[in-house]
Parts: C-alpha cells; sequence; structure tokens
C-alpha cells in the first residue's frame, strides 16, 4: 500500500489588504472531489488553497476502490469496448430509476471521457481500464481505477498533482463557517483546537467536504431508512457544508438516497470485493437462505442483509476466490483469513454455523436456477460462474454505510442552487451536492458513482470558480 503524502499544516500565507482576496478559490475539503476542484482551478490559471479539517487528506476516496466510470475514453477503445455518453447516461438512470439531478447524469456522463484522460495526461494519476467486469450498473467495462483497487494511491495521486502544480493542501484546519458580504460568498472563516480563527477572502469557494453519513442526527432527519446501518466511511462527512447551503437558501435534492455495501467483511472491516458475488456467490443468514436477488448491487443489496437474521456469510467458491484474489484489498483478506475454504456443504454449514439440512436445499436451489433448471426463487438471472462447485469458500460479513447520495441542487458546473437562480460564489462537488444514484434508498447506486460525483463534478465546478468576476 502506498503511503499517504502528508501536505503542509501551516495556515496559508494572508498578506492582502482587506479590500483584496487572499487567493482566487477555496476548496474546503481534500477528498478526490476537492483535490480535482483544485487541480482544475489552477490549470485555469487561479490561485487555490484546499483546506481539510482532519490530519490527513483522502476522505471517502482514499477508502474507495478508486473506480471513476468514463464512456469513450481512449483506454477504451484501446480495449475494443464500444461505449459512448449516451450509453452511459441510459445505463446510469435505469440504475437510478427518475430523480432529481438527472440533469447531472448526463453532464458528467458526457465529460466522463475527457475527465479521465486529463487526470492521467496532465496530472499524472494513475488509471487503467478495469476488463475483469463490468459492476454494478453498467453494460459495459467503463470503470478506470488504480491497478491496485485502491482509492488510496488514487488520493496519493491527485495530492502529489496538487503539490507539483503549486496548490496548497492544507490538513488540520477545519472550515466553520462561510464569509458570506451581500449575499455573495466571498471565503471561509477557519478554526479548530490546533488553529487560531483565521479568514480567507476569495473570489470563489467550492464545498467539497462530503455528504453526511457520519452525522448520526442528520441521517436520522434526511434519511432515516439508513439509521440501523453501521457507518464505515470517512469520519469528516459530518454534513456542515450541506447545511451552510442550505441556510444560504440551496435546495435538498435527492437526501434520502445512499451508498451502502451489502458484505463489510467482519471482523475485518475492509470490504468484501463484489467480484465474489457477481461471479456466482450468494448470501446466507443464520437460517440458511438467502436473502434475495444479490444482482441488485452491493449498495442496494445492503437493507436486505439488515433485515436478515446474523450472522451473514458471503458464499462462493475456490475459483472466483482465485479470480478476486488479482484485487489487492481481497488478497489482504484471504491473508487475514477473511476467506474459509471448505470441501463440502457439510464442512461449510459447520463453518458458518448453519444446519446442513437447512443449506444443503438452499444451495441446491440455487444451482438448479443456474444450470437453467428453474426459475431462481428470488428472480437472480445473473449467475456468473455458478452453480458453485467444491471446494467452497465463505466470508462473514455484515452491512455498512458507506456515504449518503444526497446533498445541494447544482447546475452542470457545481452551482448551488436556490429558487431565486445561484448562491453567488458557492459551488458543492461531490457529497455536499446532489448525487445521481436515485431519489431514495440504495438501489439506485451504479459502482463508481460516488466518485464520478466528486472528481466529475469537481473537476468541472473548479473551472468554473475559476472564472467567477469578482465584481
Amino acid at each position: 500500500m502506498s503511503s499517504t503524502p502528508t501536505p503542509s499544516t501551516t495556515a496559508p500565507d494572508r498578506t492582502a489588504d482587506a479590500d483584496e482576496f487572499d487567493v482566487d478559490v477555496v476548496v474546503v475539503g481534500a477528498g478526490g472531489g476537492g483535490l480535482a476542484a483544485a487541480l482544475a482551478a489552477s490549470d485555469a490559471g487561479a490561485s487555490v488553497v484546499v483546506l481539510e479539517k482532519l490530519d490527513a487528506p483522502g476522505g471517502n476516496t482514499a477508502l474507495s476502490t478508486g473506480s471513476i466510470p468514463a464512456a469513450g475514453s481512449r483506454f477504451q477503445r484501446e480495449a475494443g469496448v464500444d461505449d459512448d455518453p449516451d450509453r452511459m447516461t441510459a445505463d446510469l438512470i435505469r440504475q437510478s430509476g427518475p430523480h432529481e439531478a438527472e440533469h447531472l447524469t448526463r453532464r458528467l456522463a458526457e465529460t466522463s471521457a475527457s475527465l479521465v484522460e486529463w487526470l492521467v495526461d496532465d496530472h499524472g494519476v494513475g488509471l487503467a481500464l478495469i476488463t475483469d467486469y463490468k459492476h454494478v450498473g453498467h453494460s459495459v467495462t467503463r470503470l478506470h481505477a488504480p491497478v491496485s483497487r485502491r482509492g488510496i494511491d488514487l488520493s496519493n495521486d491527485l495530492v502529489a498533482a496538487c503539490r507539483r502544480a503549486g496548490v496548497d493542501v492544507v490538513t488540520g484546519n477545519p472550515v466553520t463557517e462561510l464569509l458570506v458580504e451581500d449575499g455573495v460568498v466571498r471565503g471561509v472563516v477557519v478554526e479548530g483546537e490546533r488553529t487560531e480563527r483565521y479568514v480567507i477572502r476569495a473570489r470563489s469557494v467550492v464545498l467539497a467536504a462530503n455528504g453526511f453519513a457520519a452525522n448520526r442526527e442528520l441521517v436520522q432527519r434526511w434519511a432515516p431508512e439508513l439509521a440501523g446501518l453501521e457507518y464505515f466511511g470517512a469520519h469528516g462527512s459530518t454534513g456542515e457544508a450541506i447545511e451552510w447551503g442550505v441556510d444560504l437558501g440551496g435546495r435538498l435534492r435527492n437526501q434520502a438516497a445512499f451508498q451502502g455495501y451489502a458484505a463489510v467483511a467482519y471482523p475485518h472491516g475492509s470490504i468484501l470485493s463484489w467480484t465474489t458475488v457477481e461471479k456466482g456467490g450468494v448470501l446466507v443468514d443464520a437460517r440458511g437462505v438467502r436473502l434475495g436477488d444479490e444482482i441488485v448491487g452491493y449498495s442496494g443489496f445492503a437493507t436486505e442483509v439488515l433485515g436478515g437474521t446474523a450472522p451473514i456469510w458471503a458464499v462462493y467458491d475456490a475459483r472466483i476466490r482465485d479470480i478476486t484474489l488479482r484485487e489487492d484489498e481481497f488478497a489482504d483478506l484471504v491473508e487475514m483469513g477473511g476467506a474459509k475454504e471448505c470441501a463440502t456443504v457439510d464442512d461449510l454449514a459447520r463453518v458458518v454455523g448453519v444446519d446442513v439440512d437447512a443449506l444443503r436445499p438452499t444451495l441446491e436451489a440455487y444451482a438448479a436456477a443456474a444450470r437453467g433448471e428453474s426459475a431462481d426463487e428470488h428472480g437472480r438471472t445473473d449467475f456468473g460462474m455458478a452453480p458453485l462447485e467444491p471446494p467452497y469458500v465463505a466470508s462473514r460479513v455484515s452491512p455498512g454505510l458507506f456515504h449518503t447520495q444526497g446533498g445541494l441542487d447544482v447546475d452542470g458546473d457545481g452551482r448551488v442552487l436556490r429558487d431565486d437562480g445561484v448562491v453567488p460564489g458557492l459551488f458543492a462537488v461531490g457529497g455536499v451536492a446532489a448525487g445521481v444514484s436515485g431519489q431514495q434508498g440504495g438501489r439506485g447506486y451504479s459502482s463508481g458513482n460516488g466518485l464520478l460525483t466528486a472528481v466529475g463534478l469537481g473537476r468541472l465546478a473548479g473551472t468554473a470558480a475559476a472564472a467567477v468576476d469578482p465584481a
């Protein structure tokens, strides 16, 4: 695993007179969205500072697989993949259903290919097209990720790119409020336990502080369906940036949508790769029964797992395990003992603590459906490499919440919208902005949607923020 770069932890120089701006653009949050916004603003000739309240950059980006969907990229063409923004838009909306930010779906699809090429070619970010699988919501292979499938590598590359661009990434400096003058956002106020209060004046502010999944009060208020899910995302996702936008007249959109994960490895806390399920695995609970159609996706299936009788186990086989070992995080899980091999169904039942007389018919019925001999009782139609065959492999899992997918209404360049137009000088990206994963629940999430609205919208917002006229 690559180590996280250590940015400056000192406050930026503020030598300007009171009537001048300290920097052109302030970015609040050093996750993927904030770092991409900073790079784009810098590319456009703006002076930029990124302020992160935690002691390290990365946010949820560092905890993800680093996967960014893009349609029509040169990497797809080189791999012989036929794709375009229309197909990507249709795929994402098919998964999400109608929602309140569909304009972003198309905008992000149309700019996705140039996004990944900009990251790789202009800023040295290490991304490659994933050809092993399509993952949830995509009809073709279009996820671009670090070879390691670790978001920390994407985050590290973005921080390094900011350094090369001369962008200060300042950690341990929490923004506590926006500076608003005559209704126009003109900067931020910073104050923390280790930081004296100071103000940075700017022509524009980009909010990239993620969503509200770590704030149980806001979860209960805005998305109560999530209250029973344990949170596994970044600790900084406490929602204050969304509240600042709402206080200025911003509108909430898709506020009850979220990205969950049905298979967080227990007790390890890392995710069990959903490749194990897409290739043919199933999830069973303590009764030895499946909980539904697993192919609705790792996010949508989280609430089904929450409703099961613990403990919950993912069951796949050695063939699927060996394919998934190409992913570093899964390989680490196997090394830690998180994937137990079982020679027979009886051995499997003993490992998962289930009555074999309950487990055996579950697996037999699933195998019959996979062979086409009968319809699957839960409606599953994509069986990957199933029927499963011995030796089997089992991983104990629990459901989790990774990030919220609702936030502030924004236009196609990330400007925060209110009933009478825009909030002047204010932009929002990533979890602060409305996502493209449906209006509520977790089933609308397609793989990579979180980074698409973070990094993709971050790039667009950073360019637009750099062009703000301070007059």
